[in-house]
């Protein structure tokens, strides 16, 4: 097996932080994402530090990092659109989620753009800064916000690396934020067009986004190129297929970022045979 590379995928953190990353271990992933707390609430959850503290240790251990992911309800594009209470509850939320991820020895949290439903396409981006800024004014923290990009249609927000690039110039604390592309999104979304990644590298270099890239999430596609949905498959299972995967995480910039798996899981419950498969490609290249 080819270790240098963080093949992982999301895990559950039933029985605790700590045994969620032996859990990842112990399918041969060597990275892993999480959910900090209930993924369709946006309550706040207490730290169980013990747990926190567990997680971080085995982590460190073994060599291996995680991020978490904040839970769908998150929309930082809707700003106080949605009522003042709300919004204060999903900066409240962010915040826990970091506090959470720092214990666990996390590289940061996964936040999606949103949405936002108005006559004016900039007050989302106004909105989307705006609740970064409260998030991190006094974040102290390693743990960073991993902002990901999204699968919409076209004029739909959070979809091109400049989109990206230039939230997180404007925000006040960028060196508190970081990217975590998707490939699934970047596909259905055309940004990313396999035969063309030359392309998407050299733009992202040319933006500084890859630079500022902290994790992959690694997914086929169940629909075509520029279908801007967001479905997810299994590498080699979907419109992507596993040649273009290959060829795409083969780049320099990914060497050693978590490579996280968000698909469905196999016949035994886990990711073991698609990770195991994928290690399997990356040494036959």
């Amino acid at each position: 097996m080819n270790n240098k590379r963080l093949i992982g995928c999301h895990v559950s953190t039933r029985g605790g932080f700590g045994r969620a990353a032996k859990r990842a271990w112990d399918m041969g992933a060597r990275a892993f994402q999480y959910f900090p707390k209930n993924p369709r609430s946006l309550a706040w959850k207490d730290l169980d530090a013990i747990a926190a503290a567990d997680c971080f240790r085995f982590c460190r251990e073994k060599g291996m990092p995680s991020i978490a992911h904040t839970p769908y309800p998150v929309n930082i594009a809707a700003g106080d659109t949605r009522g003042d209470e709300l919004y204060q509850v999903t900066v409240a939320s962010l915040k826990n989620d970091l506090i959470i991820a720092e214990a666990c020895g996390s590289v940061g949290i996964v936040v999606h753009f949103g949405h936002l439903k108005s006559n004016d396409p900039l007050q989302g981006y106004k909105n989307i800064i705006q609740c970064l800024n409260e998030t991190l004014a006094d974040w102290q923290g390693n743990a960073k916000i991993l902002l990901e990009n999204q699968a919409g249609q076209p004029g739909s927000m959070g979809i091109t690396l400049e989109e990206l690039v230039n939230v997180r110039n404007l925000a006040n604390e960028p060196k508190k934020i970081a990217f975590c592309l998707d490939t699934c999104h970047a596909y259905a979304s055309a940004t990313w067009i396999p035969g063309e990644t030359d392309r998407l590298m050299e733009r992202g270099r040319e933006l500084g986004y890859w630079e500022e890239l902290a994790a992959l999430h690694l997914n086929d596609s169940r629909y075509p190129s520029g279908s801007g949905k967001d479905r997810h498959a299994r590498i080699g299972e979907g419109y992507i297929g596993t040649e273009a995967i290959v060829e795409l995480i083969s780049f320099p910039e990914f060497k050693r970022k978590p490579l996280i798996l968000e698909t469905e899981p196999g016949k035994d419950g886990t990711h073991r045979d698609e990770i195991e498969y994928l290690y399997r490609c990356i040494e036959e290249e």
